[in-house]
């Protein structure tokens, strides 16, 4: 079963406003909110990128050389000065969307820039959302086993609970998410600062010891690495790169905190301490080739200390995985709104805080995907080779329509655009080789999650175009329906009828099986069509266009940015100060319920229009969706072949 009221393609024109909820919170808030939230996976890379980095840079000769170690320390010191510091928090993260960040968001600003020509922009943001499911699902299994993985540095009897006592903790945090972030989200901050703090302080002890270790802040070390290494270092270089897992969060929350907050919190705080404790790991390691097993928790006195700093790790990945998580929500919403995906529904978890949701079925999804890889892999060195392509295609996609948006939204030429756009892009294009080595060790989970995402997007959107223009043919105009009613008209019933559609020009299905059964017409009549703008949110002077189409029969349009969560009922209330007379206790709501059988000859393969019509079966009720009281709903239902 599925209803016809589809939202409309994304509407073409910006609206007003900026959607700077941010702006109510004060600038140390924002910016210590943002330690917590947006740096929880990038803040916890040093517990496995630099030992993966130098065990892969090592080969088979096993332990690692001081050549490898500089070499490495380099590569991932660079790799954050310019893939995240340049790239993310000076350059895309002005690439705003009316406040809002994140790969649909600049999909969206890339696809209004180019107009009716946005196909590509449309495939690229399809990869990009697929990919970033993938990044998900393995970074929650990930960080919270790398982190219970340091209790072998406390006892070496603790090994055999290490998967199981993971297991327990993600479906803790799972099991959490439906009562919302927001009393979580006030320890997060808080917890991140002394985990950025506690990192940086333990690593200046080694920095002392071996002071050599600062020519790894030379670039020509990196350099070098890579031309003498060959093969090995082109390796590496997929493991250096788990070092910046987590930049596309500092894009992806930009309408949560607001750019200013983000950038002061990375130049002054964050990657300062990241660069001081992958030096002290290179000490570490410098000064003892062997500490190359366990370099993070090493850097800690056995015993009480590192013990405290197991459980402060375990923390800190649990609040790491709590950011890509809503993340998924935030990401799933948009994509909803932009048609990407059929409805879901979607809980407010948070009166004050339109961000902050719940999306029961992808949690559960989530839960069970990240639950099967931990058993799955069950060490994070076999996970680490599954990490990295989703996020380096997600970069790449990014780097991609970043230059569309340079281009066409910041008027610069394209020969300027693509000047700035080229070394990242190239840069990211090399990750994803390096990354895409590991396809057989692992790397092919993110591939087949990302693969299986495109092609349910992909199958909806198309389905979605095909069944709104088959629907169109056999529809008939609206206006000649209502000249006919005005006309000749039927038997009238006190009340108002709103008939809800995607097309605001062709009879609604519901109102036309409602003359037919029925009868009868209501005293007024409204056409109403909800369409989603590609813009975040829109201003509530310009939610509601009221249409006179004669004296029984008027059209209204809802717009709603991609970010909002559609209420229809709020939004006509808004209609009143346009001069209608809305009661919701007279109103009756018309939506047409339509169940879908594949037809003999569709636009789509036999197995596509099977599973779109398995997705809109899926599909959350339109009523609980558009937040309408159930009670003053009739639905009419109808059978459709596609």
């Amino acid at each position: 079963m599925t209803s016809d009221v589809a939202i409309s393609a994304p509407e073409a024109a910006a609206a007003n406003g900026h959607g700077d909820a941010h702006t109510t919170a004060g600038f140390g808030a924002l910016t210590l909110g943002s330690i917590g939230v947006v740096y929880g996976d990038i803040g916890t890379s040093p517990l496995y990128a630099f030992r993966e980095a130098v065990m892969a840079a090592s080969g088979a000769e096993g332990l690692p050389t001081p050549a490898a170690v500089l070499g490495v320390l380099s590569l991932i010191l660079w790799a954050l000065i310019i893939v995240v510091t340049l790239k993310y928090v000076v350059i895309l993260l002005r690439a705003d969307n009316n406040g809002e960040g994140g790969t649909l968001a600049l999909m969206a600003l890339a696809q209004r820039a180019v107009g009716t020509r946005g196909t590509t922009i449309v495939l690229l943001g399809i990869i990009s959302g697929a990919l970033f499911y993938g990044d998900a699902v393995i970074t929650p299994a990930l960080s919270v086993l790398s982190a219970i993985e340091g209790m072998k540095d406390v006892t070496l009897h603790f090994e055999p609970y290490i998967v199981p006592l993971t297991v327990i903790i993600l479906v803790g945090l799972f099991a959490v998410q439906s009562r919302g972030t927001a009393r979580v989200a006030a320890f997060f901050g808080p917890i991140m600062c002394v985990w950025i703090a506690v990192i940086a302080i333990a690593a200046i002890h080694p920095i002392i010891q071996q002071p050599q270790v600062l020519l790894a802040l030379n670039p020509l070390y990196a350099v070098s690495f890579m031309i003498h290494h060959g093969i090995i270092g082109f390796v590496t270089l997929g493991a250096v790169f788990l070092a910046v897992t987590g930049a596309e969060a500092l894009y992806a929350d930009l309408g949560h905190f607001g750019k200013r907050p983000i950038q002061t919190a990375w130049l002054f705080i964050v990657v300062p301490s990241l660069a001081l404790n992958y030096l002290g790991q290179g000490a570490l390691v410098l000064g003892d080739p062997g500490a190359i097993v366990s370099p993070f928790f090493q850097l800690f006195p056995q015993g009480f200390f590192r013990g405290c700093m197991v459980v402060l790790a375990t923390a800190a990945t649990v609040i790491a995985s709590q950011a890509v998580i809503t993340g998924a929500y935030s990401l799933t919403r948009q994509a909803i709104q932009l048609g990407l995906l059929p409805r879901f529904e979607i809980r407010h978890t948070s009166e004050a805080h339109s961000g902050q949701i719940f999306i029961p079925r992808i949690n559960q999804l989530l839960l069970v995907a990240v639950v099967l890889l931990v058993l799955l892999f069950r060490s994070s060195t076999a996970l680490a080779s599954a990490y990295g392509i989703s996020v380096t295609g997600t970069m790449v996609v990014t780097a991609m329509m970043g230059f569309v948006v340079i281009w066409k939204v910041w008027k610069w030429s394209p020969f300027t655009a693509a000047a700035l756009i080229a070394p990242f892009l190239f840069l990211d294009l090399t990750f994803l080789a390096a990354n895409l080595l590991k396809v057989f060790e692992g790397g092919w989970v993110p591939l087949a999650l990302g693969a299986v995402m495109m092609m349910l997007m992909y199958t909806w959107r198309r389905g979605s175009r095909l069944l709104f223009e088959k629907s169109r043919k056999l529809e008939f105009p609206l206006a000649d329906l209502v000249a006919m009613l005005e006309k000749r008209p039927p038997q009238r019933v006190p009340g108002t009828a709103v008939f809800l559609t995607s097309d605001p020009f062709s009879a609604p299905t519901a109102l036309m099986h409602s003359l037919k059964h029925y009868k009868v017409l209501h005293e007024k009549n409204v056409i109403l069509t909800i369409e989603t703008a590609q813009t975040p949110r829109i201003d509530p002077a310009e939610r509601v266009k009221l249409e006179q189409i004669s004296p029984t029969f008027s059209k209204v349009t809802l717009k709603f940015g991609f970010m909002e969560s559609p209420n229809v009922p709020k939004a006509l209330a808004i209609a009143r100060k346009l001069g209608w007379q809305f009661d919701i206790m007279s109103t009756s709501f018309f939506l047409s319920r339509r169940a879908l059988k594949p037809a003999a000859h569709s636009g789509m393969p036999r197995w596509q229009d099977r599973l779109f019509i398995s997705l809109s079966r899926s599909a959350n009720d339109a009523t609980d969706y558009f937040q309408i009281p159930s009670g003053r709903v009739v639905e009419v239902g109808t059978q459709v072949t596609i």
